[in-house]
């Protein structure tokens, strides 16, 4: 797991440790110390850690004017045993939206499972949304199976045109725009 990097294509037009607004504001990484795990396995040193111990991300771009936020996630979702939601939703989505974004992108490709426990955090996000939304891009088949079964697919959007988007050969304004698309046909059939 430490060979998986967050995605570093758009680091030139973003950086989460530059953005005053970011939650990971200030943060300073080194490249030579491995400290954060999941579980026993050592990962990469540019992915963000909010609480979690089986979860981390790395949000890699926000645009402010468009009200929109790319994130990348990598480990285990757990809310039965960590309430991982919690702390992504306190720690950096609430933070997200109080400078203005109520769009987000989570990108799940390296999300290998999904724990739930209930769905008041994911209520609670997609109600302070207002007219916004939370779109799961790429997210794993069992992953996707475990949020449906929990019935949290109201809250969050997947599947469909989202899976399989070749993201990374894109801009992140054209990115957003493919899953903005795609959520307009969505809310507005």
């Amino acid at each position: 797991m430490h060979l998986i990097e967050p995605f570093y294509a758009w680091i030139n037009l973003y950086s989460a440790a530059e953005d005053e607004h970011s939650p990971f504001h200030g943060k300073e990484y080194d490249e030579f110390h491995f400290t954060n795990k999941i579980y026993n396995h050592l990962i990469h040193p540019q992915w963000d850690e909010f609480g979690s111990l089986t979860l981390y991300l790395k949000i890699l771009y926000a645009d402010y004017s468009r009200a929109y936020c790319i994130i990348e996630m990598l480990g285990e979702w757990n809310d039965c045993l960590y309430n991982d939601i919690m702390f992504l939703k306190r720690d950096v989505i609430d933070v997200l939206m109080a400078a203005g974004i109520n769009k987000f992108i989570l990108i799940g490709e390296n999300v290998l499972d999904f724990h739930f426990s209930d769905d008041s955090y994911y209520q609670e996000w997609f109600e302070e949304a207002e007219d916004g939304w939370i779109a799961c891009v790429n997210f794993r088949k069992h992953v996707v199976e475990e949020f449906c079964k929990s019935n949290i697919d109201y809250y969050l959007a997947f599947g469909e045109n989202l899976n399989d988007i070749g993201w990374r050969r894109l801009s992140p304004p054209a990115f957003f725009d493919k899953v903005s698309a795609t959520m307009s046909r969505r809310l507005n059939p």
